[in-house]
């Protein structure tokens, strides 16, 4: 992008401002308001063909409305056609059509035009300034945007608040926050709006600190500011922080939107807390916010990964709006249930009510198969992508083939599938080959995946840990270390456990051995209490192959007893009221001896355990898992 200087030379290149409508002949009129009643492009072309009979093609009056409609009805390429037959065209009729582009998503043919107004010495008004600097913030474009920075301040259009503001929006898209900052100052103190623009701008770059100082030191803050501030929270991972500001928010009595309901019940979906988003969902009955299918999705979405799927049914059967958005929610969510059956059901009603599955679709109903081991339907509905709906496959659907197949223990032809494929292997599909091989014992195969994934640069710390369980699973000892010394060397860390668990509207985070909560003693305490009982009364012994080091069996146990699971269904135990479910979310695969034992302590506790680990939901009760142990 470039952009010759432009020379300013007093305001004679700015055109005299437009007659008030009530000035403009009557006929004109009649044919703008025609023109304004237009809902389709070819009503547009019909009355655009008679003003060119009429020989008011040049009328700037009608070309600017032909423009601002065929812009409105996403006809940029007509509305260019119109432009280009305009001999002289004025700043109005250049400022319209680059807006369309730009609105259109046509950011450097906006670009483009904007200079040859500039060639053709018309002089920009702050209209066409904003449009350009937006097409330069989508792009990125930071040298031709600070060359259109110094034409603002040459024409003097510095003050312009709305200029001002799409200059910080640019430069912190960019990451130039010196900039950014510098024209915010000299914005008008605690602008609401311009602080909302520049928390979105350092949020955007994971700048927490930044854009939180600039929130607290707004006085008054509306409704996008608060959701501006909830929105970034989330989407840089802190989850807790944003429901703290939610709360804040209602203490001091600003209503919120729609979006900010969405952002809390995204909050909500990745911590599991369910407690909070019920609460949000009564807020929405109370205060009659429409459940469309964004807010009945974000509704679905909550209570499948807050592990209450029956809530997630029913919202789905109150909503009388439903689009494909609204089916991938509850389709994902009972696939990750284990309700693979009700998923694949609720993926053939969809196509029978005529809405058209997408991507996210797929990827759903393939995950709900692979949760089942249904191999042959999963292939099935695979190929109905291409031949039915002419849908190609992208990694993520290969993927679920692969964990598919890989469950089921077909793992050679599972390999096979992935060399056939059309597009290369993540290592997200890799990993679950490798983690495929562990589990069914095929050493020779689990080293050629992991081989192929550190000879590609795709190794992450679960291929090492993968595969050096691979080795201890089979007594390799030496090569396990091997591994794992390899993975130190390179500074490679793995991923700690950590459990979430909310009690009273609160959530307690666990990682592996935690000695960090108040009540540590006490958790403790139940664990070993626990242990004893399950020994003596269910005959319980820990599964120590799971614990894949070559130390003593009485050091394995220990490792075990410490999971960060273990620590929060502790807690909630002596926190929480007998037959109240416990709901656990945590971050890795939930462990063989794990599941077992969390099995038998749903078995003399009474208690319902719902446990959300990283691949799907495990309903625990009277000592029987939802999953039928096969995750």
């Amino acid at each position: 992008m470039s952009c010759s200087t432009l020379a300013v030379q007093g305001t004679s290149f700015f055109p005299q401002n437009p007659k008030p409508k009530s000035n403009i002949p009557t006929y004109k009129r009649e044919v703008i308001s025609l023109l304004q009643k237009c809902k389709h492009i070819s009503q547009i072309q019909s009355i655009h063909a008679k003003i060119i009979r009429n020989g008011q093609e040049q009328d700037p009056f009608l070309v600017f409305e032909l423009l601002r409609l065929c812009s409105h009805l996403k006809s940029i390429d007509y509305a260019n056609e119109i432009f280009q037959r305009v001999q002289t065209p004025n700043v109005y009729l250049y400022s319209a059509l680059i807006d369309g582009l730009v609105s259109s998503g046509s950011y450097f043919d906006g670009f483009r035009l904007y200079c040859r107004m500039v060639d053709d010495s018309v002089v920009p008004d702050n209209y066409a300034v904003t449009s350009v600097l937006k097409a330069c913030g989508f792009q990125l474009a930071l040298k031709p945007g600070r060359e259109i920075h110094g034409q603002i301040i040459k024409l003097g259009l510095c003050s312009n608040r709305s200029v001002k503001m799409k200059l910080i929006e640019l430069y912190g898209k960019c990451g130039n926050f010196q900039d950014a900052r510098r024209v915010f100052d000299e914005m008008p103190e605690h602008d609401v709006v311009a602080s909302t623009v520049m928390i979105s701008c350092y949020f955007g770059y994971r700048l927490v600190k930044e854009a939180s100082s600039v929130f607290d030191q707004l006085r008054t803050k509306d409704t996008v500011c608060w959701t501006a501030m909830i929105d970034g929270l989330v989407k840089n991972g802190e989850m807790n922080w944003a429901l703290e500001v939610f709360r804040e928010m209602q203490t001091k009595r600003v209503k919120p939107n729609e979006a900010t309901i969405v952002c809390v019940l995204s909050a909500c979906s990745q911590l599991g807390a369910l407690e909070l988003g019920r609460w949000v969902h009564s807020y929405i009955d109370k205060y009659d916010f429409k459940l469309n299918h964004i807010v009945g999705g974000a509704l679905i979405n909550m209570y499948a990964r807050c592990g209450d799927i029956d809530k997630a049914q029913t919202v789905f059967n109150e909503m009388k709006e439903r689009d494909v958005s609204t089916y991938n929610s509850i389709i994902t969510g009972l696939g990750m249930h284990g309700k693979s059956v009700e998923a694949i059901e609720m993926f053939h009603a969809m196509i029978k009510q005529g809405i058209r599955p997408n991507n996210i679709t797929f990827v759903g109903v393939l995950n709900a198969c692979s949760h089942r081991g249904l191999v042959e339907l999963g292939f099935e509905i695979f190929h109905s992508m291409v031949r039915t709906y002419k849908i190609e496959p992208q990694v993520e659907h290969y993927g679920c083939m692969v964990d598919l197949l890989g469950r089921v223990g077909r793992l050679e032809e599972a390999h096979s599938f992935i060399q056939r494929m059309k597009t290369g292997p993540d290592h997200i599909m890799l990993g679950a080959l490798l983690s495929a091989c562990k589990t069914h014992g095929n050493l020779e195969l689990g080293e050629r995946v992991a081989k192929t994934l550190l000879d590609c640069g795709k190794a992450d710390s679960g291929t090492y840990i993968l595969l050096s369980n691979v080795y201890a699973s089979s007594g390799r000892w030496n090569e396990a270390a091997k591994v794992r010394a390899e993975m130190k060397e390179g500074g490679i860390q793995k991923e700690p456990g950590c459990s979430l668990i909310e009690v009273n509207n609160e959530i307690h985070e666990f990682l592996l051995g935690d000695i960090r909560h108040p009540q540590k003693e006490e958790i403790y305490m139940k664990l070993e209490e626990l242990e004893k009982k399950l020994r003596s009364i269910e005959g319980y012994s820990p599964a120590t192959e799971v614990a894949l080091h070559d130390v003593e069996d009485q050091q394995k146990e220990r490792a075990l007893t410490i999971h960060s699971e273990r620590l929060a269904i502790c807690y909630g135990l002596i926190s929480t009221k007998p037959n109240t479910t416990l709901r656990v979310v945590k971050n890795l695969r939930v462990c063989n001896d794990c599941h077992l034992m969390i099995k038998l302590i749903t078995k003399i506790s009474k208690r319902k355990i719902v446990v959300r680990d990283r691949n799907r939901f495990h309903h625990f009760e009277n000592g029987v898992c939802s999953c039928g142990d096969y995750w």
